[in-house]
């Protein structure tokens, strides 16, 4: 990519980033976030079609960039999910101040929606079988949403209680 398209890509970023720091998304306009970035409207529209674009193209990266952060994401299994879950809670916190910015207010369930078809995708992919096993379907959902959502409304808890709480539980529902 040329150097000039990643500085002003950049640019664009950082600026929605502050942007979306201090305020909902529907109250940015291309405008202030131009301003901010230094560039012209027509910059901004040749990267994106809406500011809605740029924000799912974040989003994506973020969802990808959590995904990639677990260590044992290419060898997910109905056997070691415990392990996955811990780690996906371990990759929540690793990528926490972007995920409190990008997905503030209602977006945090569009987040584990996102995390669950994207781990899910990887998995029936490496076990086409799964994609039709109901009770499969529902262990990865469960464990996927939980831990998010275990992890996204217990943050004061120190992270190592919780994602050995969360390994622990999910370790519990395996054997069922």
């Amino acid at each position: 990519m040329d150097i000039r398209i990643e500085k002003t890509e950049k640019a664009i970023k950082n600026a929605f980033m502050q942007l979306r720091s201090k305020k909902p998304m529907e109250k940015i306009t291309v405008k202030e976030l131009c301003s901010l970035a230094c560039i012209n409207k027509s910059t901004f529209y040749s990267h994106y079609e809406d500011l809605y674009a740029l924000s799912e193209t974040m989003e994506t990266e973020t969802v990808n960039s959590v995904l990639k952060s677990i260590p044992h994401a290419q060898e997910y299994t109905f056997d070691n999910l415990d392990v996955v879950a811990k780690e996906l809670c371990l990759a929540f916190v690793s990528h926490i101040s972007l995920i409190q910015v990008l997905f503030s207010g209602k977006g945090h369930s569009y987040l584990a929606d996102k995390l669950e078809t994207e781990i899910k995708k990887k998995v029936f992919e490496k076990y086409p079988e799964y994609k039709e096993d109901e009770e499969k379907n529902i262990l990865l959902s469960f464990c996927i949403q939980g831990a998010y959502y275990a992890y996204w409304h217990n943050q004061e808890i120190g992270v190592e209680t919780l994602s050995q709480v969360i390994e622990h539980i999910v370790k519990v529902l395996q054997k069922l």
